[in-house]
């Protein structure tokens, strides 16, 4: 079974209101290519993903280590993205 990751809008004011504050998108690496989002963010999100899905981790501001990332949207920082592993 692969590894599954979570992406959650956190925050949006999505300028063509695709995004909704909420939304979830699952990742699985044998099954999802791309989820339903715009070509934009998934752009910026992407290498994280895959890095996550890959058994990355990133450095927290505590200095602790994660499986997690947040991105922003390119379009003025309209919307805000938490990518983190899940596992189930």
């Amino acid at each position: 079974m692969g590894r599954k990751v979570k992406l959650t809008i956190t925050e949006s004011n999505c300028r063509s209101g695709f995004h909704k504050k909420g939304d979830e998108f699952i990742i699985d690496e044998d099954k999802t290519i791309c989820p339903p989002m715009c070509v934009e963010l998934w752009h910026y999100a992407y290498p994280y993903v895959w890095a996550l899905i890959n058994g990355a981790e990133s450095d927290s501001s505590t200095g602790i280590k994660t499986r997690s990332n947040a991105v922003i949207c390119p379009d003025e920082g309209r919307v805000r993205l938490l990518i983190e592993v899940i596992d189930e």
